[in-house]
């Protein structure tokens, strides 16, 4: 199991598009991934999951996957939040 913490700091927190983009992003790797806000969890793999957990600016969260390919899964997974985040600032 790995393990990456986060603090948010996009105004509008984790909405539908970055949201889709890591539940996407997560689709090719075979690991169980969550997202960890306080004692909430949500599946990674599940937009609606993702949505429902409400992650908004400030929040600490934790990206946790766990399996076969759960380090080149956390690396992508990473690597994809910050693209998306940045491409947000540019619109």
């Amino acid at each position: 199991m790995v393990t990456y913490k986060l603090v948010v700091q996009e105004p509008m927190g984790l909405h539908l598009r970055p949201a889709g983009k890591l539940c996407e992003c997560s689709q090719r790797f075979t690991c169980r991934i969550l997202l960890k806000k306080g004692t909430q969890t949500a599946n990674v793999k599940s937009v609606l999951g993702l949505l429902a957990a409400r992650v908004t600016q400030g929040d600490e969260i934790e990206l946790i996957c766990d399996g076969s390919d759960e380090e080149e899964a956390l690396a992508a997974l990473i690597s994809c939040l910050q693209e998306e985040f940045e491409t947000e600032k540019e619109d």
